[in-house]
Protein backbone atom coordinates (compact mmCIF):
# COMPACT_ATOMS: atom_id res chain seq x y z
CA UNK A 1 0.00 0.00 0.00
CA UNK A 2 0.89 3.33 -0.70
CA UNK A 3 2.20 5.24 2.37
CA UNK A 4 1.43 9.43 2.25
CA UNK A 5 0.57 12.06 4.58
CA UNK A 6 -2.77 12.95 4.96
CA UNK A 7 -2.49 16.29 4.67
CA UNK A 8 -0.28 16.81 1.89
CA UNK A 9 -3.39 14.82 0.41
CA UNK A 10 -5.88 16.66 1.61
CA UNK A 11 -4.04 20.17 -0.06
CA UNK A 12 -4.35 18.29 -3.45
CA UNK A 13 -8.05 17.40 -2.96
CA UNK A 14 -8.84 21.20 -1.78
CA UNK A 15 -6.81 22.61 -5.36
CA UNK A 16 -8.90 20.62 -7.15
CA UNK A 17 -12.43 21.42 -5.11
CA UNK A 18 -11.31 24.66 -5.69
CA UNK A 19 -10.98 24.78 -9.21
CA UNK A 20 -14.95 22.93 -9.19
CA UNK A 21 -15.90 25.90 -7.44
CA UNK A 22 -14.71 28.55 -10.07
CA UNK A 23 -15.88 27.01 -12.56
CA UNK A 24 -19.38 26.02 -11.50
CA UNK A 25 -19.73 29.78 -10.32
CA UNK A 26 -18.25 30.88 -13.72
CA UNK A 27 -21.26 29.67 -15.37
CA UNK A 28 -23.75 29.25 -12.76
CA UNK A 29 -23.86 25.62 -12.24
CA UNK A 30 -25.56 24.70 -8.94
CA UNK A 31 -23.02 22.41 -6.77
CA UNK A 32 -22.70 21.74 -2.78
CA UNK A 33 -20.63 19.95 -0.44
CA UNK A 34 -21.77 16.34 0.33
CA UNK A 35 -21.64 13.33 2.46
CA UNK A 36 -18.17 13.49 4.52
CA UNK A 37 -17.25 16.57 3.29
CA UNK A 38 -20.52 18.12 4.54
CA UNK A 39 -19.80 16.62 7.97
CA UNK A 40 -16.25 17.90 7.87
CA UNK A 41 -17.75 21.47 7.01
CA UNK A 42 -20.09 21.25 9.80
CA UNK A 43 -18.29 19.65 12.44
CA UNK A 44 -14.61 20.50 11.66
CA UNK A 45 -14.91 24.00 9.06
CA UNK A 46 -12.84 21.75 7.18
CA UNK A 47 -10.99 18.02 6.41
CA UNK A 48 -12.38 15.25 8.95
CA UNK A 49 -9.19 14.40 10.53
CA UNK A 50 -8.62 11.26 8.63
CA UNK A 51 -10.74 11.73 5.50
CA UNK A 52 -8.91 11.66 2.25
CA UNK A 53 -11.80 12.20 0.07
CA UNK A 54 -14.05 14.79 -1.19
CA UNK A 55 -17.34 14.57 -2.01
CA UNK A 56 -20.21 17.22 -4.02
CA UNK A 57 -23.47 16.54 -5.71
CA UNK A 58 -24.89 18.49 -8.40
CA UNK A 59 -28.53 18.17 -9.91
CA UNK A 60 -28.65 16.09 -12.73
CA UNK A 61 -29.33 18.90 -15.47
CA UNK A 62 -25.73 21.06 -13.79
CA UNK A 63 -24.12 17.94 -13.84
CA UNK A 64 -24.68 17.07 -17.33
CA UNK A 65 -23.92 20.45 -18.65
CA UNK A 66 -20.20 19.99 -16.76
CA UNK A 67 -19.82 17.33 -18.34
CA UNK A 68 -20.49 18.28 -21.83
CA UNK A 69 -18.02 20.89 -21.20
CA UNK A 70 -15.40 19.88 -19.28
CA UNK A 71 -12.75 19.98 -21.74
CA UNK A 72 -12.71 23.75 -22.53
CA UNK A 73 -14.05 25.02 -18.93
CA UNK A 74 -11.45 22.87 -17.08
CA UNK A 75 -8.04 24.28 -17.08
CA UNK A 76 -4.77 21.80 -17.20
CA UNK A 77 -3.81 19.87 -15.12
CA UNK A 78 -7.22 19.47 -13.81
CA UNK A 79 -10.18 17.21 -16.26
CA UNK A 80 -13.48 15.43 -15.14
CA UNK A 81 -13.08 11.87 -15.84
CA UNK A 82 -16.61 10.10 -16.14
CA UNK A 83 -18.00 6.84 -18.32
CA UNK A 84 -19.24 9.60 -21.09
CA UNK A 85 -15.73 10.02 -22.10
CA UNK A 86 -13.74 7.51 -20.83
CA UNK A 87 -14.32 4.01 -22.08
CA UNK A 88 -12.95 2.05 -18.97
CA UNK A 89 -14.54 3.67 -16.10
CA UNK A 90 -16.64 2.03 -14.13
CA UNK A 91 -18.61 3.89 -11.54
CA UNK A 92 -21.62 5.87 -12.28
CA UNK A 93 -20.18 9.68 -11.27
CA UNK A 94 -17.66 11.61 -12.24
CA UNK A 95 -14.60 12.54 -10.79
CA UNK A 96 -12.53 15.64 -10.99
CA UNK A 97 -8.83 14.59 -11.29
CA UNK A 98 -5.56 16.52 -10.75
CA UNK A 99 -3.80 15.08 -14.03
CA UNK A 100 -0.17 15.27 -13.59
CA UNK A 101 -0.80 12.79 -10.55
CA UNK A 102 -0.80 9.01 -10.25
CA UNK A 103 -3.43 7.21 -7.97
CA UNK A 104 -4.33 3.66 -8.17
CA UNK A 105 -7.39 2.93 -5.60
CA UNK A 106 -7.17 -1.27 -5.01
CA UNK A 107 -3.94 -3.16 -6.56
CA UNK A 108 -7.29 -5.34 -7.69
CA UNK A 109 -8.70 -3.19 -9.56
CA UNK A 110 -8.07 -2.15 -13.23
CA UNK A 111 -8.67 2.06 -13.27
CA UNK A 112 -6.00 4.26 -12.93
CA UNK A 113 -6.40 8.04 -12.27
CA UNK A 114 -5.14 11.05 -10.44
CA UNK A 115 -5.98 12.73 -7.16
CA UNK A 116 -9.45 13.13 -7.67
CA UNK A 117 -12.75 14.33 -5.92
CA UNK A 118 -16.12 12.40 -6.64
CA UNK A 119 -18.77 14.41 -8.50
CA UNK A 120 -21.81 12.73 -8.00
CA UNK A 121 -25.57 13.60 -9.66
CA UNK A 122 -28.39 14.05 -7.84
CA UNK A 123 -31.50 12.65 -9.75
CA UNK A 124 -35.28 12.32 -9.24
CA UNK A 125 -37.05 8.91 -7.54
CA UNK A 126 -40.19 8.54 -7.35
CA UNK A 127 -42.58 8.71 -3.87
CA UNK A 128 -43.13 4.74 -3.87
CA UNK A 129 -41.23 2.71 -1.06
CA UNK A 130 -41.80 -0.77 -3.45
CA UNK A 131 -40.06 0.93 -6.63
CA UNK A 132 -37.57 2.91 -4.41
CA UNK A 133 -36.45 -0.50 -2.83
CA UNK A 134 -36.65 -1.96 -7.14
CA UNK A 135 -34.67 0.78 -8.26
CA UNK A 136 -31.57 0.85 -5.35
CA UNK A 137 -31.64 -2.78 -5.56
CA UNK A 138 -30.91 -2.07 -10.04
CA UNK A 139 -28.33 0.30 -9.02
CA UNK A 140 -26.57 -2.10 -6.86
CA UNK A 141 -26.55 -4.92 -9.00
CA UNK A 142 -25.48 -2.96 -12.08
CA UNK A 143 -22.85 -1.25 -9.78
CA UNK A 144 -21.30 -4.97 -8.43
CA UNK A 145 -20.92 -6.00 -12.34
CA UNK A 146 -19.12 -2.69 -13.41
CA UNK A 147 -17.37 -3.58 -10.72
CA UNK A 148 -16.45 -7.07 -11.33
CA UNK A 149 -15.89 -5.86 -14.93
CA UNK A 150 -13.10 -4.12 -13.67
CA UNK A 151 -11.57 -6.37 -11.22
CA UNK A 152 -8.99 -8.86 -11.48
CA UNK A 153 -11.01 -11.88 -11.52
CA UNK A 154 -8.31 -14.06 -9.42
CA UNK A 155 -8.50 -11.86 -6.96
CA UNK A 156 -9.25 -14.62 -4.41
CA UNK A 157 -7.65 -17.63 -6.34
CA UNK A 158 -8.53 -19.85 -9.11
CA UNK A 159 -11.23 -21.24 -7.27
CA UNK A 160 -14.94 -21.22 -7.30
CA UNK A 161 -14.38 -17.26 -5.92
CA UNK A 162 -13.33 -16.18 -9.67
CA UNK A 163 -16.30 -18.32 -11.21
CA UNK A 164 -18.69 -15.09 -10.79
CA UNK A 165 -16.39 -12.61 -11.89
CA UNK A 166 -14.97 -14.68 -14.85
CA UNK A 167 -19.22 -15.16 -16.37
CA UNK A 168 -19.58 -11.31 -16.14
CA UNK A 169 -16.56 -10.41 -18.03
CA UNK A 170 -18.49 -13.22 -20.52
CA UNK A 171 -21.88 -12.30 -20.55
CA UNK A 172 -21.11 -8.28 -20.01
CA UNK A 173 -19.32 -5.56 -21.37
CA UNK A 174 -18.45 -2.39 -19.32
CA UNK A 175 -19.72 0.21 -21.61
CA UNK A 176 -22.87 -1.66 -21.93
CA UNK A 177 -23.49 -2.15 -18.01
CA UNK A 178 -22.81 1.83 -17.80
CA UNK A 179 -25.37 3.18 -20.37
CA UNK A 180 -28.04 0.45 -18.56
CA UNK A 181 -27.04 2.44 -15.20
CA UNK A 182 -27.34 5.62 -16.46
CA UNK A 183 -30.79 4.70 -18.22
CA UNK A 184 -31.86 3.93 -14.54
CA UNK A 185 -30.32 7.16 -13.18
CA UNK A 186 -32.16 9.31 -14.85
CA UNK A 187 -35.48 7.32 -15.31
CA UNK A 188 -37.50 10.06 -13.44
CA UNK A 189 -35.72 12.64 -14.15
CA UNK A 190 -38.34 14.09 -16.69
CA UNK A 191 -41.45 13.47 -14.55
CA UNK A 192 -42.44 16.18 -11.58
CA UNK A 193 -41.40 14.61 -8.18
CA UNK A 194 -40.34 16.22 -4.17
CA UNK A 195 -37.36 13.25 -4.07
CA UNK A 196 -34.08 13.26 -5.12
CA UNK A 197 -31.57 10.11 -4.66
CA UNK A 198 -27.80 10.36 -4.39
CA UNK A 199 -27.82 6.91 -5.38
CA UNK A 200 -24.22 5.82 -3.88
CA UNK A 201 -26.65 5.68 -0.38
CA UNK A 202 -28.94 3.61 -1.31
CA UNK A 203 -32.20 4.12 0.48
CA UNK A 204 -31.01 6.39 2.70
CA UNK A 205 -29.39 8.76 -0.41
CA UNK A 206 -33.64 9.40 -1.00
CA UNK A 207 -34.38 12.77 0.54
CA UNK A 208 -36.93 15.53 -0.08
CA UNK A 209 -35.83 17.63 -2.77
CA UNK A 210 -36.40 21.13 -1.26
CA UNK A 211 -33.39 20.32 0.92
CA UNK A 212 -31.24 20.89 -1.76
CA UNK A 213 -33.31 23.86 -2.99
CA UNK A 214 -31.54 26.30 -1.05
CA UNK A 215 -27.81 26.03 -0.58
CA UNK A 216 -25.38 28.41 1.69
CA UNK A 217 -22.01 29.78 1.82
CA UNK A 218 -19.72 27.52 4.22
CA UNK A 219 -16.49 27.56 5.33
CA UNK A 220 -13.96 24.75 4.39
CA UNK A 221 -9.85 24.46 5.10
CA UNK A 222 -10.35 28.67 5.02
CA UNK A 223 -12.20 28.80 1.62
CA UNK A 224 -16.12 29.31 0.94
CA UNK A 225 -17.50 26.92 -0.86
CA UNK A 226 -21.75 25.78 -1.63
CA UNK A 227 -23.06 23.55 0.96
CA UNK A 228 -26.38 22.02 1.82
CA UNK A 229 -28.93 25.00 3.33
CA UNK A 230 -30.99 22.39 5.33
CA UNK A 231 -27.38 20.30 6.23
CA UNK A 232 -29.12 19.14 9.75
CA UNK A 233 -31.74 17.15 8.19
CA UNK A 234 -29.74 15.99 5.49
CA UNK A 235 -26.68 14.65 8.09
CA UNK A 236 -29.03 13.43 10.39
CA UNK A 237 -30.33 11.16 7.41
CA UNK A 238 -26.95 9.76 6.54
CA UNK A 239 -24.74 9.44 9.85
CA UNK A 240 -27.41 9.83 12.86
CA UNK A 241 -25.46 11.98 15.66
CA UNK A 242 -23.43 13.58 13.39
CA UNK A 243 -21.46 16.07 16.01
CA UNK A 244 -20.09 12.90 17.70
CA UNK A 245 -16.97 11.92 16.79
CA UNK A 246 -16.43 8.32 15.85
CA UNK A 247 -14.20 5.61 18.05
CA UNK A 248 -10.69 5.28 16.32
CA UNK A 249 -11.41 2.27 15.18
CA UNK A 250 -14.67 3.75 12.43
CA UNK A 251 -11.92 6.19 11.28
CA UNK A 252 -11.30 4.88 7.69
CA UNK A 253 -9.07 5.74 5.36
CA UNK A 254 -8.55 4.53 1.86
CA UNK A 255 -5.51 2.75 1.76
CA UNK A 256 -4.68 3.93 -1.62
CA UNK A 257 -2.46 0.67 -3.56
CA UNK A 258 -0.24 3.78 -5.36
CA UNK A 259 -0.22 7.42 -5.26
CA UNK A 260 2.30 9.34 -7.27
CA UNK A 261 2.03 13.52 -6.85
CA UNK A 262 4.70 13.86 -9.57
CA UNK A 263 3.68 11.22 -12.08
CA UNK A 264 1.11 12.47 -14.85
CA UNK A 265 -1.42 9.22 -14.69
CA UNK A 266 -1.13 9.09 -18.40
CA UNK A 267 2.47 8.23 -18.26
CA UNK A 268 2.18 5.51 -15.51
CA UNK A 269 3.18 2.04 -17.06
CA UNK A 270 0.55 -0.58 -16.13
CA UNK A 271 2.02 -3.46 -15.64
CA UNK A 272 -0.37 -5.78 -13.70
CA UNK A 273 -1.05 -8.68 -15.88
CA UNK A 274 -5.10 -8.85 -15.82
CA UNK A 275 -5.56 -5.03 -17.21
CA UNK A 276 -4.79 -5.45 -21.02
CA UNK A 277 -7.21 -8.40 -20.82
CA UNK A 278 -9.77 -6.28 -19.36
CA UNK A 279 -9.55 -3.46 -21.31
CA UNK A 280 -10.01 -5.46 -24.79
CA UNK A 281 -12.98 -6.64 -23.38
CA UNK A 282 -14.69 -2.96 -22.83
Amino acid sequence: MASYDIRTLQQHLLEILKTIDKVCREHNLRYCLAAGTMLGAVRHKGFIPWDDDVDIIMPRIDYDILIQHCQEWMAAPYEIMCAENKSDYPFGFAKAVNSDTTLVEREHHALVDGIYIDIFPLDNIINNKLSQYCYTLRYSLYKKIAYLLSRNPYKHGHGPSCWIPLLCQRLFTLQGIMQRLLKLQTAYDGRETTLVIDHDFGMRGIMRKDIFSELSEVEFEGNTFKGIGQYDTYLHQLYGDYMTIPPHDEQHRHDFYLLDYNLPYRQYVDTRFFVSKLNSKV
